[in-house]
């Protein structure tokens, strides 16, 4: 029965730091997380010193307020893909995400040649930022609404220079590509 409690403690543990963790990266303050959670700050520092039961229903709120998933099911089967060979691709995927892949996939957009269209971003000052810095290389976006377009540089091997290409890519909740 004691090394029931311990794991059940530990696990308890290193999911108040997972929460503590998300809360901070989102500049929120316990305060305002029990606010959004409609409780109060005690009950938001207990869980995050694993003092607190939670419930899944608990965890899938604290994670819907800080725009993070802190547990995920699986599917079957790989969940990264690796392209080999030159193959060109196009397409269109859904990323269920967090606000802040916007700029993850704005770093994304420099490999792909041609227009890349990110959808649902997130105005987040970090993605400000980051368009600011790809701007002084020489980046090229437009930002209409929650969509980016981007047009980025790529070398040509017929060119001793970066050369504007053109393309596109979707963000944040849905991702495509098109060439």
């Amino acid at each position: 029965m004691v090394d029931d409690m311990t794991v059940r403690d530990d696990y308890l543990a290193r999911i108040g730091v997972l929460i503590r963790d998300a809360r901070q990266h989102s500049g929120m303050t316990q305060s305002e997380l029990a606010t959004e959670l409609k409780t109060s700050q005690n009950v938001v520092s207990r869980i995050e010193k694993g003092q607190q039961n939670l419930t899944l229903d608990t965890l899938a709120r604290i994670g819907a307020a800080l725009d993070s998933e802190l547990v995920t099911v699986g599917t079957s089967g790989p969940s990264h893909l690796r392209v080999v060979g030159g193959t060109t691709l196009s397409g269109a995927i859904d990323v269920k995400s967090s606000k802040n892949a916007g700029v993850a996939l704005l770093c994304a957009a420099l490999l792909n040649s041609g227009t890349t269209v990110l959808r649902k971003v997130a105005r987040i000052e970090e993605v400000n930022r980051l368009l600011e810095v790809l701007e002084s290389i020489g980046v090229k976006f437009t930002w209409l609404t929650t969509t980016i377009f981007v047009s980025s540089f790529r070398q040509s091997s017929t060119s001793p220079r970066w050369m504007p290409t053109q393309r596109v890519v979707r963000a944040a909740s849905s991702c495509s590509s098109a060439r």
